[in-house]
């Protein structure tokens, strides 16, 4: 179909692909940017085992049969040495990252959404990982899979429409058997859903991680006499005369929520990490690929 409406819907096409491909090369400019400080330790799992790439020589010992032993390398030495080939298990990861309404609060202006934060990292991740060898994922319908070409899908994924409720929760996914996930969410919505995922992932031997992203506001409680509280969607409202009458029983319910994630992580293996926005991302980048780095090794 040719004319003028036609021509109109193009352009209306056209202009919405290019909005919604915006915030793609900022978003990976920066993760690349934050990978740099985790690459130079980044690497795939390395064992010995069947594979056709050199690894190392260790010296021979009684239960290695005669047929593994290198003859040319054991003849500068007096000792017998085995030639050992490197074995690259290439490790799944999934991750989840909470693109609900609650994620779009800042505090201040001068501080990223949570959402933008936990994109952020996941993205980085994502580049650290993939450069690692490993095979990364996006919940809920982006499988693992290793190589560049799987970053471009994944920053457009993660700077895609927010989701329509109030709070997030970890899709109903089968993740693959022993694989690791990562999930980032302030967690602030009903835990049912948290548990209930890490529960079926644990299940499956899958082992992973918690990165709580909170604005400092959300810590703090600074709020003071006549205060309107609206969640980001609009679901929720709540008036005060004194808003500073509720900080001490906010904070209790936070202290629970945060008891009841580390909890759960202790009791399936996970880890736990409660990142704020006000920080810069790299550490937590570095202790997320470390608890990643760390499984991979067992």
């Amino acid at each position: 179909m040719t004319g003028p409406h036609a021509e109109n819907r193009q352009a209306i096409l056209r202009s919405r692909a290019e909005g919604l491909a915006a915030p793609l090369p900022a978003l990976l400019a920066q993760a690349e940017h934050l990978a740099q400080s985790v690459l130079p330790g980044a690497h795939g799992r390395r064992r010995a085992g069947a594979g056709d790439e050199f690894w190392q020589y260790r010296p021979a010992t009684a239960s290695d049969w005669g047929a593994r032993i290198d003859w040319r390398r054991s003849a500068r030495s007096d000792m017998h040495f085995v030639r050992e080939t490197e074995w690259q298990a290439a490790q799944a990861v999934t991750l989840w990252v909470d693109q609900s309404q609650a994620m779009a609060f800042s505090g201040e202006k001068s501080r990223p959404p949570k959402a933008e934060r936990a994109r952020l990292l996941a993205l980085a991740l994502a580049v650290v990982l993939l450069k690692g060898g490993e095979r990364v994922g996006l919940m809920p319908d982006m499988p693992p899979r290793a190589g560049r070409a799987q970053l471009d899908p994944l920053a457009a994924r993660l700077t895609g429409d927010v989701a329509p409720h109030e709070y997030g929760t970890p899709p109903m996914m089968v993740l693959p058997a022993h694989s690791q996930t990562v999930f980032l969410s302030d967690f602030l919505g009903d835990p049912s859903g948290v548990q209930d995922a890490v529960g079926r992932a644990a299940d499956r031997g899958v082992r992973g991680a918690l990165v709580q992203i909170l604005d400092p506001a959300e810590e703090a409680f600074p709020y003071q006499g006549r205060s309107i509280f609206t969640s980001m969607g609009g679901g929720v409202r709540h008036e005060t005369l004194r808003a500073s009458d509720l900080r001490a029983r906010y904070r209790d319910r936070l202290a629970e929520r945060k008891d009841m994630l580390a909890g759960l992580a202790r009791a399936t293996g996970w880890h736990m990490l409660t990142h704020h926005t006000d920080q810069p991302a790299g550490p937590a980048l570095m202790w997320l690929w470390q608890q990643l780095d760390a499984r991979r090794g067992m």
